[in-house]
């Protein structure tokens, strides 16, 4: 953008049915284009498949190219009316459309010596839109809009209906996200915040609902994200992996897209030529190769955000999930048990007679044969026998990790109907197990 446009005022009047936005800085020329033999604001706002901004060839960091956008505005319009005025050709320029950009008036030029200006005046074709007035939610809408120019345009103060918008910088504006937000532990949430060069700011806190991001893209909203987002995530996340790695050892394994869960991502940037993949420009698809600039995020941020308090719920969710996958590792009261090799049943484990049950556990096979080779004078109906193989694991140091994997444990959790974080305290506890006693036969 022109860097003499420091002022924008946005005037949403639903009563009468009009809406309007006004900037200062370098207005549009007041000439006739060269080729198309009509004034350069008649073409861009007038005529569609004509632009003053094709060259694709120039690198510019603008949000449009007068293609589509600004036609579109005045073909669902009743009434679109363009004024700008430019201190270069000391001219001032007035057009009105009607019906959907059907009707023109004559272009109204006058001398100007004040300082540039463009202004735009609309009134919405409501009943294109199936609307009686403009709603409480489409105004919301605008007004956000206003918000989001606000933070995105650097410098420059956004007016709104005669009142300035109360976000002077992006960091304002993610600060109006995460008010009154509390963290895991009660406290305010935490936004770690980086301008990383006049190109890039990005700003980041803990999600509790999964992945959420706002970002802008030459102050257009990407709402659905896009290539700028997944550049600045992938190296925060890459980032976070190692910090997770070392304070996780032994833990289950924590993917990318796992700690992206638990990201909330802010991105304001200028890119170069930015493409899209609709004309409502909601996700950007341009490749970071051909961004025209590179987003060196900082040691000092990177440590900011490893403190932010995300390593801790990253570390916490994957605790819990753990615990979920022993949960699931359970056993339950069931009179037949199928696919433990080796286990030689009690005929009544898991029945209402489990409680009168032995499981007898053997150091090895050639024990085994010595407990089986005893149940044909006692019986089968109240002994089991299990064989262990070597030395069996101590729980108690074992990670989450290392208990999931050891088969032999997970067998005996089985065959005694042991469930994850239950207490055997009373009666009615050790009725819900399979077997009542256990025997180590060593």
């Amino acid at each position: 953008r022109d860097k003499s446009m420091d002022c924008i005022k946005i005037e949403i009047n639903p009563e009468s049915n009009v809406i309007s936005v006004w900037n200062n800085g370098q207005g549009i020329p007041v000439v006739m284009h060269k080729d198309e033999n009509m004034y350069v604001p008649t073409m861009i706002f007038g005529h569609l498949l004509t632009s003053s901004n094709y060259n694709d060839e120039e690198e510019k960091v603008t949000g449009g190219r007068n293609g589509y956008g600004a036609k579109l505005c005045n073909i669902f319009s009743t009434k679109f009316t363009v004024e700008t005025a430019a201190k270069e050709y000391k001219r001032q320029y007035k057009q009105t459309w009607g019906s959907n950009m059907t009707k023109a008036s004559e272009p109204k030029i006058k001398d100007f010596g004040g300082e540039d200006f463009t202004k735009i005046t609309f009134n919405p074709d409501l009943d294109k839109f199936k609307m009686s007035k403009l709603d409480d939610d489409i105004v919301a809408l605008m007004s956000r809009r206003a918000y989001d120019v606000a933070a995105s345009s650097r410098g420059v103060k956004v007016f709104l209906n005669g009142k300035r918008v109360p976000v002077k910088s992006f960091k304002d504006y993610v600060d109006l996200f995460i008010k009154g937000k509390e963290d895991d532990t009660g406290g305010q949430l935490k936004v770690v915040y980086e301008q990383a060069n006049e190109r890039w700011e990005v700003a980041m806190t803990l999600s509790d609902r999964g992945f959420q991001q706002y970002s802008f893209v030459n102050s257009i909203a990407t709402t659905k994200g896009g290539r700028h987002v997944d550049y600045v995530v992938d190296m925060i996340v890459k980032q976070l992996i190692e910090v997770l790695k070392k304070k996780n050892k032994g833990g289950v394994a924590i993917k990318p897209f796992q700690v992206k869960n638990h990201l909330w991502i802010f991105v304001n940037c200028l890119i170069v030529n930015p493409t899209f993949d609709s004309q409502t420009k909601e996700n950007m698809t341009l490749q970071a190769k051909s961004f025209g600039s590179k987003c060196a995020l900082s040691e000092k941020y990177i440590t900011q955000v490893t403190k932010s308090g995300i390593v801790e719920s990253v570390l916490s969710w994957a605790k819990f999930k753990a615990q979920n996958e022993l949960a699931k590792t359970s056993g339950k009261k069931q009179s037949k048990l199928k696919g433990i090799p080796k286990l030689e049943d009690a005929n009544e484990a898991g029945t209402r007679n489990a409680l009168r049950c032995t499981l007898i556990l053997t150091e090895g096979d050639s024990a085994k044969t010595l407990a089986v080779a005893g149940l044909g004078v006692i019986g089968r109906d109240y002994y089991g026998v299990f064989p262990l193989r070597g030395k069996l694991l101590n729980v108690r140091e074992a990670t989450h990790k290392q208990i999931l994997e050891n088969a032999e444990i997970n067998n005996l959790i089985k065959i005694l109907g042991l469930q994850y974080k239950k207490k055997y305290n009373s009666d009615d506890d050790m009725k819900t197990l399979r077997y009542g006693k256990v025997m180590i036969m060593t």
